[in-house]
């Protein structure tokens, strides 16, 4: 692996013109077809398998042309004061309302709250349901223009009117002056890291064309492959933050070289071989994470995880092509490490230079192993702890900030209607087996009736044919409420009596329903996710490190960090510890994806920094020196450059929290803790402390299993080979020469 990465480099860094030329081209086909390609709005959302996706997938089949899938829009409406909304003018504001908005090209249907029994039992609350044919985020801007004109009408007539429903959800951007401010700060971090402009630029450029390229085929693939915008946003996330630490650790490396007195082609050659080695391996590990996100069984996921997978391999191989090359074009801008400490030494009088705040803390940690593992530890297990009251759920309405017009709107429906009438359970029963289909129906609804936290059995709604009917459930409690979750598993107990009884099927759906179906399909996954990633990558770290312990001590230092992140978010998100810091307007239950997306993403991340930091240690160990002293090179050559890797991607997903959108607000404040937890604690602290404790035995192969694995060289050994052949040719001459 090193001996052909080092001539990869070497032709790169030759060859650049070439090299760039390629780049450059992709991301201009790239960027053309982005240019030209359809918009598209969010992925579909689908959960195979799942009742909730049976019961959405029978009512399409058996009720054509209702739209099942199509976008609702709810105006509510609130009396002045001492008035009621079946006064008459506030009924013929809302009667105009219902006329102009059923004028609209994308309607499917509107209701009349005054014919559907839709004011509330005082009369000062009413709202009229919108139902559209197309999905909430497709619908075209003029038809979200006209249901935001229609409320403003209503409102100026002195009611107060707001918006609900999914007809006004847009595509979120992640804010941008966030992301601008998280690439400003790693520049900083680049410039002080590696010393100059030039230097630091590089990684950033590569960076930028590789997400680039990525983010542009998503866009373009994003109509034919119904790829959503978060998909890009994950893609955009994800590649910036690795492609900026895998340029950096090659343009890190080839300084290295160069200061160790080799020419620049030779040192790119290096530089690319050895560290290139470790690029290699730790995008690897990221790309088996992402991927890995498929055995969910949420098509919305596995695209995800793909599109992302695809954005860090082009990472890599711009990381291992076009570094190189960038590093021929730089020349002499990009100077050897070390060469400001080196003037500084030679001032100072000889013997007083103190070595690299690197290399003291490595010494610390091997002196006092067992108190750093133990703080580590213990300091990460109590951060850790609110993960124990996680509670999962899918945003809705309610957890929208105050300020916006949905909020208000659901706050206004729980207060006239109840906190249940904002996730209604539709019952579907499939009574075509049945002798009686009208006596089945009614069977469902009367044995609903009696069940607890149930308002609402609305009248069985049957199809043309007769064979399929819809109920709907109001419950009692808020839609993310565990009386609720309780309620569908209830209705769900029943319906194995009424088969018996009917021969009638009973499924429940509705968004409630599919949200508590999906959190429970992301439960359920999560182990299985957990072995295959976990167990691919432990694989992987053995053929890397030649190592059994190395391996287990990175997996369970990555469950450790995983878990403080968890902890983190549930104080912040769902407790409200520190949310005013960061903008969270609403607390709530964790998003149902968060733990598993967690898993998938910062395991590949931490991962890179074991690989990076740990290599060198291995390769130091693997060329002489003792297990201690390995741990203090390892150290004094990785960790100034781990931890500005780590500060990079915390000021790239840190800018992400910044995103109006709360899933994407969560994500990057998840992402930036867990990379804070595991790069600094796990991989600076934990893992020294385990290293130092364990001594030659963390090295430890079986001899059957070392001969069984391939040699992939990741610490460099065959271009020591070729540096003493390139020593004996010296000689050969040298000796012709004196012949």
């Amino acid at each position: 692996m090193a001996t052909f990465l080092y001539k990869l480099g070497r032709l790169a860094f030759r060859r650049r013109h070439f090299v760039a030329l390629i780049w450059v081209a992709l991301l201009t086909l790239a960027g053309v077809g982005a240019a030209s390609a359809p918009s598209a709005g969010s992925t579909s959302f689908s959960i195979p398998g799942t009742e909730a996706q049976k019961a959405f997938d029978l009512l399409e089949q058996r009720f054509p042309g209702a739209s099942a899938d199509g976008g609702t829009g709810r105006i509510v409406f609130r009396a002045p004061e001492g008035e009621k909304m079946t006064d008459a003018a506030n009924k013929a504001t809302v009667a105009k309302t219902v006329k102009e908005l059923g004028d609209g090209s994308e309607v499917v249907s509107v209701t009349d709250p005054f014919t559907t029994n839709a004011v509330s039992k005082d009369g000062t609350v009413a709202y009229t349901s919108v139902k559209y044919e197309a999905p909430g985020m497709e619908l075209k801007d003029s038809t979200r223009e006209a249901l935001e004109k229609a409320g403003d009408e209503a409102r100026a007539t002195g009611l107060t009117v707001d918006i609900g429903g999914d007809a006004l959800q847009a595509a979120a951007e992640p804010g941008a002056a966030g992301e601008i401010i998280g690439i400003a700060l790693a520049a900083v971090v680049l410039v002080i890291t590696l010393g100059s402009l030039v230097a630091a630029g590089l990684p950033l450029l590569t960076a930028i064309i590789g997400v680039g390229i990525g983010v542009s085929t998503i866009t373009a693939l994003a109509n034919a492959l119904d790829l959503g915008d978060t998909t890009s946003t994950l893609a955009l996330m994800i590649g910036l933050a690795v492609g900026i630490d895998y340029a950096l650790f090659i343009v890190s490396r080839y300084r290295g070289e160069l200061a160790e007195g080799r020419d620049r082609e030779e040192a790119a050659g290096r530089a690319t071989g050895t560290a290139g080695s470790a690029v290699v391996f730790a995008g690897l590990t990221v790309v088996i994470a992402l991927a890995g996100l498929s055995v969910v069984g949420v098509p919305m996921l596995t695209k995800m995880g793909l599109a992302a997978a695809g954005t860090v391999v082009v990472a890599v191989l711009i990381a291992l092509t076009m570094v190189p090359a960038l590093l021929g074009y730089a020349g002499r801008k990009v100077r050897p490490a070390g060469e400001k400490r080196k003037a500084n030494k030679t001032k100072a009088p000889e013997g007083q230079a103190k070595p690299g705040l690197g290399v003291r803390w490595a010494s610390f940690v091997i002196r006092r192993p067992a108190a750093v593992l133990l703080l580590g530890v213990l300091g990460l297990g109590a951060i850790a702890v609110p993960a124990t009251q996680l509670e999962l759920g899918l945003p809705d309405d309610g957890s929208q900030p105050t300020s916006t017009t949905q909020r208000r709107a659901y706050d206004l429906l729980s207060e006239g209607f109840g906190p249940g009438f904002n996730g209604p359970l539709m019952i579907v029963v499939d009574a075509k087996n049945s002798d009686d289909p009208k006596a089945a129906a009614t069977t469902v609804a009367d044995g609903i009736k009696d069940l607890k936290d149930v308002v609402t059995v609305t009248p069985a709604t049957f199809n043309k044919a007769g064979d399929t009917a819809m109920i709907t459930v109001i419950p009692d409690s808020k839609p993310s409420s565990t009386q609720t979750e309780d309620l569908v598993h209830a209705i769900r107990d029943q319906s194995t009596d009424v088969k018996a009884d009917t021969d009638a099927k009973v499924l429940v759906t509705g968004t409630t329903a599919m949200n508590i179906d999906f959190s429970q399909k992301l439960t359920d996954a999560l182990v299985p996710y957990l072995a295959l990633v976990v167990g691919l990558a432990f694989l992987l770290l053995i053929v890397v490190f030649r190592s059994i312990l190395v391996p287990l001590k990175a997996a369970l230092g990555f469950l450790l960090s995983v878990l403080a992140a968890l902890g983190a978010v549930v104080a912040v998100f769902q407790w409200g510890w520190l949310s005013g810091l960061i903008g969270v307007e609403e607390t709530g239950p964790i998003m149902s994806m968060m733990p598993i997306f967690m898993v998938g993403v910062v395991f590949g991340l931490a991962m890179d920094y074991e690989v990076f930091l740990v290599t060198r240690m291995r390769e130091a160990y693997v060329h002489g020196e003792s297990p201690s002293q390995a741990i203090v090179t390892g150290f004094r050559h990785s960790s100034r450059v781990v931890v500005a890797a780590a500060i990079i991607m915390m000021a790239v997903f840190g800018g992400f929290i910044s995103s109006s959108e709360s899933m994407i607000k969560m994500i990057g404040f998840g992402l930036a803790i867990a990379v804070f937890f595991d790069a600094f604690v796990v991989r600076m602290a934990i893992v020294p402390a385990v290293l130092a404790l364990l001594g030659k035995k963390a090295w430890w192969l079986p001899k059957w299993l070392d001969r069984a694995l391939p040699n992939v060289d990741v610490e460099g050994e065959g271009l020591r080979t070729l540096d003493d052949d390139k020593d004996d040719k010296k000689d050969e001459d040298r000796e012709l020469v004196r012949v």
